[in-house]
């Protein structure tokens, strides 16, 4: 087979035309969604974990100055979604990313990037179960119903924690000095049932509500997109309560210094206040149940980011201002500083609002990843079973049902800090894909679409790009005295060799040449502006995730590729077709 066939893109008419074939079916998709249930599921995606845990260790970091960083950080996000919402626009299909880079790069890389979306949906939502039940476990045990420990953790956890906390009272530290993780730990380890050695020790709340969540993505659209849109009305209310509340607390002599750990610190927050973002990308999955997807995809992700953006800047505003910055480097910062000031009602009120922001997060990211499975097997990558909708309820049903086995089974057993790496890289790549795809579409003159849509505004590269890239080598050589050499030096410490150093440097390295020979292109070509930025940022975001996460990453790759080689390039109908002469659109 020729190599180029790897590479076959399919034209958009040729998708829309399968789409229309799709839909013409006795059986298909409810199209139930307008734009205020596209943003309300944007917003239940975004407002996740992120708001009430990450805010904390970046404001104790950046001190009152994260606020703007969450300013940064939507710029950044909006490039990306920008671009999201065009291809929304041209091509409104269920597969999201999957679908784009088909038309943008080729089979290929479509297979790739929707093997990847299963980390940022499917192993992104096993880490949101985990925590989904260490909050509801927690929320028990302040109304005073005891879950025990050993169905309330997983096994790795409770096997690590319970040897380090003997560890740590053999070295003379009594039981209840230690850490509120290591403490359940131990009593986890200590009190599960053993049968033929084996401890049963398993985190059931986490596998329950994936069950539940599951179920309702089952039994239709109209039902998901009812418990997503009240689920988001109550955290929003919450949300409100805090900003409410807070700010008559709030204390201005707190805000000074506002930048206590200059720019450094700041920016030591970013993958954390990047990653509260994550989820308005999952919305596109839905294309094919909206009632207008061209008009109300694109209006909705841009309503969802602005909406969470004002929101996060407000609650760092009041966090910062009600306690001093460094006292937030805490888990649940949003119902700490509730607690500092003694107003334990407002805290418990959280705490619920915490445990419905996890649950909606789960519901958006379990309705996307069977509709990229659905897209994927219509084009014969994965078995037809996957694309089969159940004749009553009119959902991808067996998709459906795998998505909640492969999510609820390992939330049973893994370890949270396991599987995060995984989401964000595998996000990070997506995005990456989604932005280089339109600046290879809007090149295609054959690919223009019938009617009218969102389109990124176009901004000449040549003047602007090198004007950006000047400011930025100026700000580091202002607020880093090694400047650029800071970042190609290698420091060998005392019991570590050169590779050791090394290795960690390879990905900020190749950022460093891709971006290079980007902005030289973009310069030349005179490329649009926005995806080239989205480009570049996403760049630089994925280049911080470490060496060992990006070969995390590529061996997860490496399985998808023999996946892809063993079965989805042999039954391509792509493939099958133009090798069989029949013509393509």
């Amino acid at each position: 087979m020729p190599a180029s066939d790897l590479f076959r893109k399919k034209s958009i008419a040729h998708i829309l035309h399968d789409a229309s074939v799709q839909a013409s079916k006795e059986v298909h998709l409810h199209k139930n969604l307008n734009v205020r249930d596209l943003t309300a599921m944007g917003i239940a995606a975004i407002i996740g974990a992120g708001i009430f845990s990450t805010i904390g260790t970046a404001a104790a970091s950046g001190g009152p100055a994260v606020s703007l960083l969450f300013v940064f950080t939507a710029v950044a996000c909006g490039f990306s979604a920008m671009c999201y919402a065009q291809f929304a626009a041209t091509i409104p299909i269920s597969g999201s990313a999957y679908t784009y880079a088909y038309a943008s790069f080729g089979e290929l890389i479509a297979w790739i990037i929707g093997w990847d979306l299963i980390m940022e949906y499917a192993v992104g939502n096993i880490a949101v179960a985990i925590s989904w039940s260490d909050y509801f476990t927690a929320l028990m045990q302040g109304i005073g119903i005891h879950i025990p420990e050993f169905v309330s953790v997983d096994y790795l956890t409770a096997s690590r924690g319970y040897h380090l906390a003997v560890q740590s009272m053999a070295g003379g530290t009594p039981f209840n000095q230690l850490t509120a993780s290591l403490q359940e730990a131990f009593q986890a380890w200590q009190h599960a049932p053993t049968i033929g050695g084996l401890k049963l020790i398993a985190d059931i709340p986490a596998f329950g509500i994936v069950i539940f969540i599951t179920y309702l993505v089952y039994v239709g659209i109209y039902e998901t997109k009812v418990a997503s849109n009240l689920m988001v009305i109550l955290k929003l209310a919450v949300l409100m309560l805090v900003i409410g509340v807070g700010s008559f607390y709030v204390h201005p002599a707190n805000w000074s210094p506002f930048a206590p750990n200059g720019v450094g610190g700041v920016l030591k927050g970013v993958s954390g206040v990047f990653f509260a973002y994550i989820g308005f990308d999952a919305i596109s999955t839905t294309a094919e149940e909206c009632r207008n997807p061209r008009r109300d995809l694109p209006k909705a992700m841009i309503y969802a980011l602005v909406i969470t953006t004002v929101l996060y800047v407000l609650i760092s505003l009041v966090l910062t201002g009600m306690v001093p910055y460094n006292q937030l480097q805490v888990g649940d910062p949003l119902a700490y500083v509730f607690q500092q000031l003694h107003l334990s009602g407002l805290s418990g009120v959280i705490a619920v609002s915490a445990v419905i922001a996890m649950a909606s997060v789960l519901l958006v990211f379990q309705v996307g990843q069977p509709r990229i499975w659905m897209s994927m097997s219509r084009d014969g990558l994965l078995p037809k079973i996957f694309s089969r909708l159940h004749p009553r309820f009119k959902t991808p049903a067996f998709s459906t049902v795998i998505t909640g086995v492969m999510v609820a089974v390992p939330s049973l057993f893994l370890n949270i800090t396991e599987v995060t790496d995984l989401t964000s890289i595998g996000t990070l790549f997506a995005f990456i894909l989604v932005s280089g795809g339109i600046l290879i579409i809007d090149r295609r003159k054959d690919n223009k679409p019938a009617g009218k849509g969102f389109r990124v505004p176009y901004y000449s590269s040549r003047y602007v790009l090198p004007l950006i890239w000047l400011i930025i080598i100026l700000l580091l050589f202002y607020f880093n005295g090694e400047g650029i050499s800071g970042f190609f030096s290698v420091k060998v410490t005392p019991g570590h060799s050169f590779w050791d150093v090394f290795k960690h440097k390879i990905p900020s390295l190749g950022f460093m040449a891709i971006a290079t020979v980007i902005s030289v292109m973009a310069v030349i070509k005179r490329l649009s502006l926005i995806p080239v930025l989205g480009l570049l940022t996403n760049l630089y975001l994925i280049s911080e995730l470490g060496i060992t996460n990006w070969m995390r990453f590529l061996i997860w790759l490496v399985i998808g590729l023999i996946l892809y080689f063993s079965y989805g390039n042999k039954h391509s109908k792509l493939i099958r077709n133009h090798s069989s002469g029949v013509s393509e659109f």
